[in-house]
């Protein structure tokens, strides 16, 4: 057994390097760069260059990882390209799909320690507690904001998870998704008419974003719907209860008169789109519902079913706060909007706009609330 050690950097932020690449891993292992790297080149000469390391340390450094972990980890055959054992590429693929299951409580922790950092070094800077389902928009929020003196301490959950936590104070603002104009009767309408109150809550508009199926690269099995899915059998990874996906998965099916059981279901349920993808990359499961900035991310076909609202709520008494009005004045920048615009699926839909229920929640769209506007 093999004891795991953390560690994080606090280094100063600016315009140029404020924001964390596509290929910067949250958690980082110097090995695991060295085993991409091969992979990736085909040869340690290659890999060498691509890290701007020595061809001898590169060697050496694989060499002694193999002697502390008692395995080999390159096939080292002379005159050959350079390429992984099996159990190198498990080591890879395990620290991969490790990265991609905890992102979101790692994003979560990191976010903490720049929120507290953030107010050590500006007191008049602007804090604002999210908790929200997974989303690739909202990271890219959270540095554009950071760069306007607004902080978001985002810990992300499941949409109903994210809503309770609203409702218990432990946010000041909550993330979930419906489709447009759910039905009354919908799954969705059943998840969160109890946890939402006219004139209670508000709502603020973010953005619409596209989700679907998540294939294998080229979608091999042609799955085109979920009645595809069904038909063939392939084998689907659902996402955790409780989250939005779950819910639409949920109402999608009843549309073409399916449910749950009907699905060769994976016996693993994951916690956020990164990690279902990762799921389909390694070849472990065939398709799963996600959206599509995920898909194209990871270089995954996918097939678009629906586009749907993200949604930000909170207290109406919490419109008024700096921290709130600030919020709603970046969202409705253009600057913002370009941000927005880089990632696939995703649109801005009356963002920073404050909106009731009534508006854009069809179950409450009856007698009784039109004073709650």
């Amino acid at each position: 057994m093999h004891s795991v050690h953390l560690h994080y950097t606090l280094s100063h932020r600016n315009d140029a390097d404020g924001a964390l690449s596509k290929e910067t891993a949250l958690l980082s292992h110097p090995l695991m760069a060295l085993l991409q790297a091969v992979a990736k080149q085909g040869s340690i000469s290659a890999a060498a260059r691509q890290l701007n390391l020595s061809y001898r340390h590169v060697w050496g450094e694989l060499k002694r990882w193999e002697d502390v972990l008692g395995h080999e980890l390159i096939v080292w055959e002379k005159g050959q390209s350079a390429r992984l054992t099996e159990f190198g590429d498990k080591l890879m693929w395990a620290e991969r799909q490790t990265q991609a299951r905890l992102a979101p409580q790692l994003e979560a922790l990191r976010a903490d320690l720049e929120r507290t950092f953030a107010v050590a070094f500006d007191p008049d800077a602007h804090v604002l507690t999210l908790y929200a389902s997974h989303d690739d928009a909202l990271p890219r929020l959270r540095e554009h904001a950071a760069s306007e003196g607004l902080h978001l301490d985002i810990r992300f959950c499941g949409s109903v998870d994210a809503i309770r936590a609203l409702n218990e104070g432990r946010c000041t603002l909550a993330g979930f998704h419906t489709q447009i104009q759910p039905n009354q009767n919908s799954h969705t309408a059943k998840a969160y008419h109890g946890l939402l109150k006219p004139g209670l809550h508000k709502i603020i508009g973010f953005a619409t974003r596209t989700q679907g199926l998540l294939t294998a690269p080229g979608n091999p099995k042609e799955l085109h719907s979920l009645a595809d899915v069904v038909r063939t059998q392939a084998r689907f990874v659902q996402r955790s209860p409780g989250t939005g996906t779950r819910v639409l998965l949920d109402d999608l099916l009843a549309e073409v008169r399916l449910g749950l059981d009907d699905l060769n279901n994976w016996p693993d349920e994951e916690p956020s789109h990164t990690a279902l993808a990762e799921a389909i990359a390694s070849g472990r499961c065939d398709v799963g519902l996600g959206i599509e900035s995920t898909a194209r991310a990871r270089g995954l076909g996918f097939v678009p079913l629906v586009q749907e609202q993200f949604h930000l709520v909170c207290l109406k008494s919490a419109l008024d706060t700096p921290a709130t009005q600030a919020l709603c004045a970046l969202l409705q920048e253009d600057s913002w909007t370009q941000v927005l615009n880089t990632l696939p699926g995703y649109q801005t839909e009356n963002s920073g706009q404050v909106q009731s229920l009534s508006q854009q929640l069809p179950w409450w769209t009856f007698k009784g609330t039109k004073n709650s506007r």
